[in-house]
């Protein structure tokens, strides 16, 4: 039988974010791997990429596993009742919910965070606390499958400096990523917010 994965695409998607994954997700054995949006027409990446789904909502079989990416295009989701009402559908049944990066606020903001610990994007890590989830700064994957399809890609990074989180980058640096995201932060945490008053209020 087939292991169904499913992964969210929406426009102004971080592309990386969905084919990163989805280079590693077709690698699994017995993988059917579904590009999920509410219509089949092309969505826009960020940065202009063309992405074609290949199911939408209504015609997305069961998801075994469900993969929500970020990027700046999730803002909207955080309170699109077809979009949430899709991932609690599938959450339901499937045996790994998942996301990349910022996606994992969508997961907050559909009700699956309560009480779980999350990790997402650093500069929006503590709004996860608005859907009840404990933020961490921590990745989960299975080392010997991560070892092996690392190696199946020739995924070798060697880069010449230690930046990639604000814990190890030089404090200037880290205040200028944030000063070059605050209009995208100030939105996404108006969005936010509003998705979880309506949580309480459900």
């Amino acid at each position: 039988m087939p292991f169904h994965i499913g992964l969210l695409v929406f426009p102004d998607i971080t592309q990386l974010d969905m084919t990163g994954p989805y280079e590693v997700f077709i690698k699994f054995p017995d993988a059917k791997v579904h590009l999920i949006w509410k219509a089949r027409e092309p969505v826009t990446a960020g940065g202009g990429m063309q992405i074609v789904p290949t199911t939408t909502f209504a015609d997305c079989p069961q998801l075994d596993l469900i993969c929500v990416p970020g990027g700046a295009g999730m803002n909207p989701l955080l309170n699109d009742a077809e979009t949430l009402d899709f991932i609690r559908r599938q959450a339901k049944a499937a045996r790994y919910v998942t996301s990349v990066c910022t996606g994992a606020l969508v997961l907050g903001a559909a009700g699956l965070l309560e009480g779980k610990r999350a990790a997402t994007h650093w500069m929006s890590r503590e709004m996860l606390r608005a859907f009840g989830a404990t933020p961490v700064a921590e990745r989960v994957f299975d080392a010997e499958l991560a070892k092996t399809i690392q190696l199946g890609i020739e995924y070798d990074p060697d880069p010449p400096f230690d930046a990639g989180s604000p814990e190890r980058a030089d404090a200037a640096l880290v205040e200028k990523a944030r000063a070059n995201a605050a209009k995208r932060q100030a939105e996404r945490q108006t969005a936010v917010d509003a998705a979880a008053a309506r949580l309480i209020a459900s």
